[in-house]
């Protein structure tokens, strides 16, 4: 058995972090200064963390290479089988241009630009997380703007900010009933923390990706839509998840904030300056005045109306309960991990899930699609095969960047950086977001950035006489914020959108919002942890 050890270098805290970070600093240093392709970088930080991992933890180099295995496997199945799913709905709906029809349906509904930002990215992105997360949101809502005539990389910047405020209530909950399990403390009282902080973001959110499309400008025309959509979000959030149940946050969220959008007579509007869309856009204004057949529109909404309906169902207990059966468990060979006070970490054990994973859902939701839009089988499996020859690169990006994660988090390195957060004293209630941040930039995952520092949060806090409930939600209201410039999730992006290689310059793009935004949590955890804020705990 190998116990992870926290201060491996000169048995300083403080040293033995600033080695756990190289991995991941190496990474974004590639991607965001040098600009190398984010598959090379994913490999050579994957490396640094192996080294590190080896010579620095002495992990043994066996079980060090079997736990990079098992984040190649996690990044495969279930993270792309996700993505290489939910683009290939999109191919097929383009290939029968009933994408087309699609775009003209949302540019009648709104010609304005920065509303359909909202609708999509905002409305429907939260949507699309509270049923699947893992990506999905950003795959899908990227490339539906592109055909909308958004440019490539404003549409991947977009959805990616878009893919805040639900994440910590995104999958049906995953990420909060996690950092339940991980801490002891009760669902209900966690939710009802995260309740009351992640919706202040939502605040902010819509505004910031109306100043994303559209500048100052966009501002100062839409402001009055996006914050009737953020407000009935937050309060929808806030709601749901302290008075009603935390699986159903982001869904009555999503759609509450929609509807709210849809009622400001603003946001209806013709734009004022058509040219000036078709400048934003590429949409013309004449594209809109193609009528388009009532059945055909109803069938252009289809495959996302069947991944609503058929994820809805997959939630319902009885049907959830008979889908994890095919569920497999096992022990992962050549591992044997403890933690560094002598107990067995959970990636000994690797769980698959074959029929329950949102992939296979979307997959199912494909082959309906395909039935509906009239695709023969033939077509579907070669613009399915297109798909992941499309994606190699990212595939090869995403598992090298799990596998990266998960050598960090076996061999301590992860951990090392925690302890070095909560150390901080009378700082903690404003660095705990940090660890969150941290967590979910290096894996991806706000569920994973909560199973890997939730109890750690939980210690610290009672140790420093803070709010235990406190501390562990502002871990995955502080993650929601590394998710944009996390490399998996910069690479399902630039993928989708036909951006492969581009992952530095979106990071660049992304990283002033990812930091601003954490900034503000961390005052908002900092003054509910005091007088200033703490009314607002439950």
């Amino acid at each position: 058995m190998f116990v992870q050890q926290l201060e491996p270098v000169g048995g300083s805290l403080g040293l033995s972090a600033l080695v756990a970070a190289l991995p991941l600093v190496t990474v974004l240093v590639l991607l965001g200064a040098v600009r190398m392709k984010a598959h090379v970088a994913g490999l050579i930080g994957l490396g640094v963390a192996v080294l590190v991992g080896w010579l620095v933890y002495d992990m043994p180099l066996g079980q060090t290479v079997s736990g990079a295995a098992q984040g190649a496997l996690f990044g495969l199945f279930p993270i792309m089988w996700i993505v290489v799913n939910a683009l290939w709905v999109y191919r097929m709906t383009v290939r029968t241009r009933h994408f087309d029809i699609l775009r003209r349906s949302f540019g009648r509904l709104s010609d304005d630009p920065r509303i359909q930002a909202l609708v999509i990215a905002f409305c429907f992105g939260a949507l699309l997380e509270a049923l699947a997360g893992f990506g999905a949101p950003v795959a899908i809502c990227s490339v539906m703007l592109v055909a909308l005539g958004f440019d490539p990389v404003k549409a991947a910047v977009v959805s990616l900010v878009a893919n805040t405020a639900p994440v910590a209530f995104g999958a049906m909950g995953t990420p909060v009933v996690t950092l339940a399990q991980v801490t002891g403390l009760p669902l209900d009282s966690v939710a009802s923390v995260v309740g009351r902080q992640t919706p202040l973001l939502a605040l902010f959110v819509p505004l910031v990706l109306v100043w994303l499309v559209d500048g100052r400008r966009g501002l100062r025309e839409t402001w009055v839509p996006a914050l009737a959509c953020g407000v009935a979000f937050a309060v929808a959030q806030f709601a749901a998840s302290n008075y009603v149940s935390a699986q159903l946050a982001d869904i009555g969220a999503a759609l509450i904030g929609a509807g709210a959008l849809v009622a400001v007579p603003q946001a209806r509007r013709p734009a004022a300056e058509p040219v000036r869309v078709a400048v934003l856009t590429g949409v013309r204004s004449e594209d809109l005045d193609q009528e388009d057949a009532r059945p055909d529109v109803v069938r252009a909404y289809t495959p996302y109306a069947l991944i609503v309906v058929i994820f809805s169902v997959a939630q319902i207990p009885a049907v959830k309960d008979w889908l994890a059966k095919a569920n497999r468990v096992f022990d992962w060979p050549f591992l044997d991990v403890a933690n560094s006070a002598g107990k067995p970490v959970s990636g000994n054990v690797f769980t698959l899930p074959l029929v329950s994973t949102g992939g296979t859902l979307v997959l199912l939701a494909g082959v309906c699609t395909a039935v509906v839009l009239g695709v023969h089988a033939r077509v579907a499996v070669r613009e399915w095969l297109g798909t992941v020859y499309e994606l190699r690169f990212a595939i090869l990006t995403v598992t090298s960047v799990l596998a990266l994660a998960y050598v960090m988090n076996l061999s301590g390195q992860a951990a090392t950086i925690g302890h070095f957060v909560a150390a901080a004293g009378a700082g903690l209630a404003f660095l705990s977001p940090v660890l969150g941040w941290f967590g979910v930039a290096v894996s991806g995952s706000d569920t994973s950035a909560n199973a890997l520092f939730g109890a750690l949060q939980v210690t610290a806090a009672q140790q420093s006489g803070l709010s235990p409930e406190l501390l562990a939600a502002a871990n995955s209201s502080g993650g929601v914020l590394g998710k944009m410039i996390s490399p998996q999730n910069l690479t399902i992006a630039c993928a989708a959108v036909g951006l492969a290689g581009k992952e530095g310059d979106l990071l660049r793009k992304v990283l002033p919002w990812s930091l601003g935004l954490l900034l503000v949590m961390c005052l908002i955890v900092y003054a509910q942890s005091t007088v200033v804020l703490s009314w607002m705990l439950p």
